[in-house]
């Protein structure tokens, strides 16, 4: 079991349908924040226990927790081969891919925008990278427990899985990736982002079958990991919607 905290995670791991222990929340705090976790908890008969701040301190490793805490079971991750058969049905589907992401607020918030636009699942690396803990799950305000995240040995075998399966697989590159509104998303596609410092590593690099870039006009030398996942995946699902909406139209 692990201490999931704050108040949308909490809420999303009610909603989520996981074994919950029990739910912890500070004494005399505010009851707003709680009510529709109470309700929740109530309803599916978890217990709840009021302790004081120092309690909730300790329990999440953390200040910030809001006052409100649940344990929850151990955080468990997809596989690749489930990913890829839920995306068969699919006509276009999309995978990202994070190598080596290493801060947890950046996982997190690149988790909780690939739910938002709709991606497939995502693949993390189990070395020299950020995990999902208790911290990534409130970073992505409780996306964590909705989206499929497989946790792999070796980023550049899976995207040849994923060129086998029919994906075409883009990787960012700030400095030369070609501009990214030049390509049409509409089949089934990989997206690779790296970390913040030094990008996508030499050979997961060489695998990508293209490799793109966000247009700027200040001269910078890249947007932060998780501003440019939301953009680059925006655009990506945009294009995707768009032909979606055409061919129903037809």
């Amino acid at each position: 079991m692990q201490a999931i905290y704050g108040v949308h995670p909490v809420a999303e791991a009610l909603r989520n349908g996981g074994k919950i222990e029990k739910i912890i929340l500070l004494k005399g705090g505010k009851q707003d924040d709680s009510r529709e976790i109470l309700e929740i908890a109530t309803r599916r008969e978890i217990p709840v226990d009021y302790r004081d701040r120092e309690y909730l301190n300790v329990t999440a490793g953390t200040s910030h927790h809001q006052g409100v805490i649940c344990i929850y079971e151990k955080y468990r991750y997809a596989s690749i081969d489930n990913i890829l058969s839920n995306c068969k049905s699919r006509e276009s589907a999309l995978i990202l891919i994070l190598d080596s992401i290493t801060d947890p607020q950046n996982l997190g918030s690149l988790i909780r925008t690939a739910l938002c636009f709709g991606v497939d699942g995502l693949v993390i690396p189990e070395n020299r990278a950020a995990s999902v803990t208790p911290a990534v799950i409130k970073a992505s305000a409780g996306a964590a427990l909705h989206l499929p995240i497989a946790r792999v040995v070796n980023i550049s075998r899976i995207i040849d899985n994923l060129k086998k399966e029919g994906f075409w697989v883009y990787g960012t590159d700030a400095g030369c990736g070609e501009d990214l509104h030049q390509f049409d998303y509409s089949s089934h596609a990989g997206l690779v982002m790296g970390s913040e410092g030094k990008g996508i590593r030499p050979l997961v690099r060489k695998k990508c079958d293209f490799l793109v870039s966000i247009p700027t006009t200040a001269a910078i030398d890249s947007l932060n990991v998780s501003v440019s996942g939301g953009i680059i995946l925006y655009e990506m699902t945009r294009n995707w919607n768009f032909l979606k909406v055409q061919k129903k139209g037809r």
